[in-house]
Order: structure tokens, then C-alpha cells, then sequence
């Protein structure tokens, strides 16, 4: 049996301990399978370009933040684009899949990810997907892997900031990553005691956030707010994609365009912390190792079943796998109105759209 195995899109931790749980079990039932891993994701597989995985590869890596593999994003509208005549990066994959003579491939990626693995599965191909994304944003599936440390990682800069804030009596707004969800930014600002928590699922007003600090400076030594990198404003919202990609670009980061619009009202001086790619690196916490050694080790117990264009999913204390046609291209949002917004509003938590 010879098995092709590739980690796509931004990384995260987690990625290597998925790999050796489906190393490990597809080596302990299978002792002359043959795993190909691909260097650089999706463009290993277009360019053939590759390394043979043996137990000594994946012994000790369970630790070990982003991927032995490397990665790479590979924009899923350009997979089935020709240029000047050339093969797609569809077909060329394809083709390297058939050449190979692989008889699974396994992807560990995110959203992207899996739109091409499901191009891939609708081709021919054996296709398994894995759920890696800091975001938590996959379809039909209640976790993914690396969440969890990235929410602990987070959480940890957040209340950072808010010793400095109370020195110094200041309001903060910390930007975590999540450009069209929020899940990450609501966990990790309930994790750290956040005063504010500001998600694009809930388009903030500008009056509203400026009344709030203004307010909170009255009463309060400190203010910290932590803001999803996409959250816009109302009348962002309002505006169309080009005329708000243009007005993003000339404002800056989300916490830029939130101090100076607060400034501006009312005068006070706030400051902004970018967390940036420090979410996305180090060592997996305790569940990440628990969950991603599972996900791997399932997917490898798909191979020996023969189960093929499918994505292992997380539902409730369980494994389980969704096909890939049914859920490639859904993103999973935070509900407006779900619990966590309304626990959030219950217990006095500002949201941005509503004082």
C-alpha cells in the first residue's frame, strides 16, 4: 500500500502529532505500507516533490510545533484555472497521484484545504481530510486541532496586556487572528477575562464603542477589548466588498481603525496589541496531542476499512467523518444569537453593537 500524506494552508499545532498518529497505526497494521509525505502542501504533490516517512521520521515529534512536512497556500480558484494552455493544478495533481501509484492521499488543512481535497475525491482520487485550523471554522465537525493552543495562547497575551493596562490605567484593544470568524476571539477573551469581546459575526457601532471606554475610564483602571482581525463596523458592513477592501487597506488592522475611531469621539488615548502569528506557533497543548493522535490514527483505521472522500470529524465526545462533497465550502460561524453571545451579554461582556 503506498500512502501520500501533506499538510496545506497556514499552520498550527498539531500538525505533526496528526501525522504520527496515522503514521504510527498505518505502520504498526500495515508493516510494508509505503507514506509519501509531501513538502510544501498541495505543491508537493503538483511537482512530485516528496520524502518516504519511516517510524524514526515520526518518533518524537509529537511535540513539536507546525509541520516536519512544510506547507504552503495554494489559492483554491486558481486549482482549475489553465494558463496559456498549461495543465491545471488540478489535473497536474491528479495525474502525480496516478503516477505515483498512491492508493490514499491524506490532507491535514483548513477550509481551502478541503474544497481541494473534495476536487481531488470528485476526480478519482482517495482522498481523507484531517480538521486543522486555528479558526475552528470547518463545517460539520465541533473541533478542530490547534484551536485549543492557539485559545490558550491568546488567552495568556490578553492577560498580559491587562497587567500593563491596570499600571498604567489604559484601555487596550488586542487584535487575535480570525478574518471571517470569531470563535477563536470569543474563547480566548472569555479565557482571559476580556471586557469586551469584538467578533465579525456582530458588526460593532462606532458611538457605542467610543460611549463604552468613555464610560469604563470613569469607572475602571483598565479597559481590554479583544478584537477578531475581520470585525468591521456597521457602516463597513454597509459598504460593498471593493469599497470596504479599499477603505481597510487606507485604515490599517482592525485595532487601528478602533483607536482612532474611538480617539476621534472622545479623545482618549488607546492603544492597540497585534498578536499576530505567535497564535499559530509552538507546542501543542495537552488536548491538542490527545485529539490530533486520535484524528490521525482514525483516518488511518478509514485506509483499513477502504472509506474514501471523507473528512474525520469531532462530534461531541466522538470521532465520526463527513464527506467531503457535503461539506467543502461551509464555514462554520459563531451564532449571533447563540449561547456564548448570550452568556457573553449576561454576564455584561460589551459585544460592540449594543450598550
Amino acid at each position: 500500500m503506498r500512502i501520500g500524506m501533506l499538510t496545506s494552508g497556514g499552520d498550527c499545532p498539531g500538525l505533526n502529532g496528526t501525522i504520527r498518529g496515522f503514521c504510527k497505526y498505518i505502520f504498526n497494521r500495515f508493516p510494508d505500507a509505503e507514506i509519501l509525505g509531501f513538502k510544501e502542501g498541495y505543491a508537493g504533490l503538483m511537482n512530485s516533490d516528496y520524502m518516504i516517512l519511516h517510524p524514526a521520521d515520526i518518533d518524537n515529534i509529537l511535540d513539536k510545533g507546525g509541520t516536519i512536512l512544510g506547507s504552503s497556500r495554494q489559492p483554491y480558484k486558481l486549482m482549475t484555472v489553465s494558463e496559456n494552455g498549461a495543465p491545471t493544478k488540478l489535473s497536474q495533481m491528479v495525474a502525480n497521484y496516478k503516477a505515483l501509484g498512491l492508493d490514499y492521499l491524506i490532507t491535514l488543512g483548513g477550509a481551502g484545504t478541503h474544497k481541494t481535497a473534495s476536487l481531488l475525491a470528485v476526480e478519482g482520487c482517495k482522498v481523507i481530510g484531517c480538521p486543522k485550523t486555528i479558526d475552528d471554522d470547518l463545517f460539520g465537525t465541533d473541533v478542530t486541532f490547534g484551536f485549543e493552543t492557539a485559545v490558550q495562547t491568546a488567552s495568556d497575551e490578553i492577560k498580559r496586556i491587562r497587567t500593563t493596562a491596570e499600571s498604567h490605567s489604559r484601555v487596550f484593544f488586542v487584535e487575535v487572528m480570525g478574518n471571517k470568524v470569531g470563535w477563536l476571539t470569543l474563547h480566548a477573551g472569555m479565557a482571559a477575562g476580556a471586557d469586551a469581546i469584538l467578533i465579525p459575526e456582530i458588526p460593532y457601532d462606532d458611538d457605542a464603542i467610543a460611549a463604552y471606554v468613555l464610560a469604563r475610564t470613569k469607572t475602571a483602571r483598565s479597559t481590554v477589548i479583544a478584537v477578531a482581525e475581520g470585525v468591521m463596523s456597521k457602516a463597513e458592513a454597509a459598504m460593498t466588498k471593493k469599497t470596504r477592501k479599499e477603505y481597510t487597506a487606507q485604515m490599517g488592522s482592525a485595532t487601528a481603525r478602533l483607536v482612532k475611531s474611538v480617539r476621534d469621539r472622545t479623545g482618549i488615548e488607546c492603544y492597540a496589541t497585534v498578536l499576530g502569528h505567535v497564535q499559530r506557533g509552538g507546542e501543542p497543548c495537552a488536548y491538542d496531542k490527545v485529539i490530533t493522535t486520535e484524528i490521525g490514527a482514525y483516518a488511518a483505521s478509514l485506509v483499513e476499512k477502504g472509506i474514501s472522500g471523507v473528512t474525520v470529524c469531532v462530534r461531541g465526545t466522538r470521532l465520526a467523518y463527513n464527506h467531503l462533497t457535503e461539506i467543502a465550502g461551509k464555514t462554520r460561524f459563531v451564532p449571533s444569537e447563540g449561547q456564548l453571545v448570550s452568556l457573553c451579554r449576561s454576564m455584561g461582556i460589551f459585544l460592540g453593537d449594543q450598550l
